[in-house]
């Protein structure tokens, strides 16, 4: 099933207005509701290989992580330079960051943004939201791609400057790959599920 594309952006809409039809938006439960350049998407709920994937990672996190920060896996990340709200499939961030009313952050205020393809949103993942999240100035993104031309692999992304990241490392499933501080921690992709 691939996402719903509902295209604002020819009629003018200010970033004000695409956050106002977001909020309104009434998609199916468990459906993920973005805004990508500009475009309200609908994205249906993920497979079971995707979700176990997301608590592997967010198991492993949680045992570095200091006691107030949070993983969360359903909160917007804005990034209005881009017209952009994302819904990383994990995002790790101060838990003071939500101390704020309405139904997202700024993408800026995450350590970590986490994204795991599916074959509806692979290139959007690995362009589009690398991009996005790299000229917010998100420390680190990682991107878990089961959906990559050469074979599922696991991709690190760091230091981000003028909009771009640097590649920090890049593994296939099977093998091991470090985060670095503040999370100083090793992913074994082995336990990862191929789809």
């Amino acid at each position: 099933m691939s996402a719903l594309i509902v295209d604002h952006s020819s009629h003018g809409y200010e970033w004000s207005d695409l956050v106002r039809i977001w909020e309104e938006t009434d998609a199916p439960e468990g459906c993920k509701v973005e805004i990508i350049e500009g475009i309200i998407t609908v994205s249906p709920p993920p497979s079971n290989s995707h979700n176990m994937i997301a608590a592997k990672v967010q198991r492993r996190l949680y045992s570095v992580i200091p006691e107030d920060w949070g993983i969360y896996q359903t909160l917007g990340a804005s990034i209005p330079s881009r017209d952009g709200l994302f819904i990383p499939d994990l995002a790790v961030m101060p838990e003071a960051a939500l101390n704020t009313p309405g139904h997202f952050v700024p993408a800026a205020d995450a350590e970590l943004a986490v994204e795991i393809t599916s074959p509806s949103n692979a290139g959007t993942d690995r362009i589009t939201k690398a991009a996005g999240y790299a000229q917010a100035g998100v420390p680190l993104s990682l991107l878990i791609d089961s959906f990559a031309p050469g074979g599922p692999t696991v991709t690190l992304y760091g230091e981000p400057k003028g909009g771009v990241y640097r590649v920090l490392g890049a593994v296939p499933f099977g093998e091991k790959l470090h985060l670095p501080a503040p999370f100083d921690l090793t992913l074994d992709t082995a336990e990862f599920p191929v789809s």
